[in-house]
């Protein structure tokens, strides 16, 4: 499954109606950013079905970026029944974020 696109409008029922989310809040011109991409994108294949992997673009959505409190960017917000479990602050491994998520499945 591709990873979603969340606004302020889609964000509440997407990640409280997944079993499992990571939300990874992130912006067009940042370097880091890019390269978490394909990693991000890998990881929407591998848990396609059972992970609600997502995005929020934080200059388009600088309410949730807020909300959240995102001082650096990337971050990858992991939720559970749509609370959070935790985060990592940015470029991160695979291995890591597998680790996070098979911790929560």
């Amino acid at each position: 499954m591709a990873v979603q696109h969340l606004t302020a409008g889609t964000f509440d029922d997407a990640v409280k109606g997944a079993h499992v989310a990571v939300v990874d809040f992130w912006a067009t011109w940042c370097g880091p950013c890019k390269m978490m991409a394909p990693i991000i994108d890998k990881i929407a294949d591998a848990y396609d079905g059972k992970v609600l992997v997502a995005k929020v673009d934080t200059d388009d959505e600088m309410e949730l970026a807020q909300k959240f409190g995102i001082a650096s960017i990337p971050t990858m917000i992991f939720f559970k029944d749509g609370v959070e479990l935790g985060r990592k602050i940015g470029v991160t491994p695979e291995a890591v974020l597998r680790e996070t998520l098979d911790a929560a499945l």
